[in-house]
């Protein structure tokens, strides 16, 4: 439900992915994001100016980086936050610490809890963001911007050879995603075939001797940064496995692919860009 219900007709209201029902009495003014996902949510959905406090790690857009800090998203400084009045808290429902989002409703604070887990579910976040905070024409235009791109560039590699794919989520312990994850959605849309697909977990742990008994064709990884591409160097050891022979070692900038944003269209059109180098590269 994205409307309100006609008892509440004064009020703006939205249903969060714990499917409870947040109203607001106005649009809200004064936003905590809660997570760097979060963050960038909240400027998508064109209430940027609205947000009063983030957490660690919170870079983008660069504008994110001004706004005060009140701790990570496993830990968040309670003093700090409430001292910033939020009127808004946008909670992570696997990310942040239930203890605290709990307590934050116990003392009236209003906590819209998310966790997209489609490329649908971003643009319908942002959609229902947008209807918290009174900016739905440009949230409302920027979740149909990212639904369009995502619908082109399914339709682009939909007969798209499959590629045994492994995505590399973490170095140590090693972490992989299943095709229940976003990012294996982005795997599948691609024309990839994610060799831990059918794992339970969403982020399961699994062994170096499991990468090599799956010998995936492309090896994709983020990295602790940006620019740091050291993750992929410990797969050129092993010849055996068809991407390392082949150089389909890749390198996807993490905030492009493992935050459940717009940015997401970007990296996903990088994944496939490069799932079409390894297309490109077999005998």
């Amino acid at each position: 439900m994205l409307l309100a219900s006609p008892a509440l007709a004064s009020y703006v209201c939205a249903t969060d992915d714990l499917g409870e029902e947040i109203c607001l009495e106005h649009p809200a003014k004064r936003i905590a994001a809660l997570s760097p996902g979060a963050t960038e949510l909240a400027w998508a959905a064109g209430a940027g100016d609205q947000v009063v406090a983030v957490v660690a790690y919170s870079d983008y857009p660069p504008a994110a980086r001004e706004v005060a800090s009140v701790g990570s998203h496993t830990r968040m400084d309670m003093e700090r936050l409430l001292e910033l009045q939020p009127d808004l808290v946008i909670g992570w429902v696997t990310g942040n610490p239930t203890e605290q989002l709990v307590t934050l409703k116990n003392m009236g604070v209003p906590v819209f809890s998310i966790e997209p887990r489609s490329f649908e579910a971003v643009s319908n976040t942002i959609e229902r963001i947008s209807i918290l905070a009174g900016t739905e024409a440009e949230g409302f235009a920027e979740a149909e911007r990212f639904r369009q791109g995502i619908a082109d560039l399914q339709e682009a590699y939909a007969k798209a050879d499959p590629v045994p794919v492994f995505y590399q989520v973490w170095d140590e312990p090693l972490m992989t995603v299943n095709s229940q994850h976003l990012i294996g959605e982005m795997i599948e849309l691609c024309g990839g075939d994610n060799v831990f697909g059918q794992l339970d977990r969403l982020v399961p742990r699994i062994s170096a001797e499991a990468v090599i008994a799956a010998n995936p064709e492309a090896i994709l990884a983020g990295g602790m940064g940006e620019e740091n591409r050291h993750w992929l160097a410990r797969w050129q050891a092993f010849p055996s496995i068809t991407a390392t022979e082949r150089n389909n070692l890749f390198f996807i900038p993490p905030s492009l692919v493992q935050r459940p944003t717009p940015r997401m269209l970007e990296g996903t059109q990088l994944f496939c860009e490069k799932l079409e180098v390894a297309r490109g590269r077999r005998p």
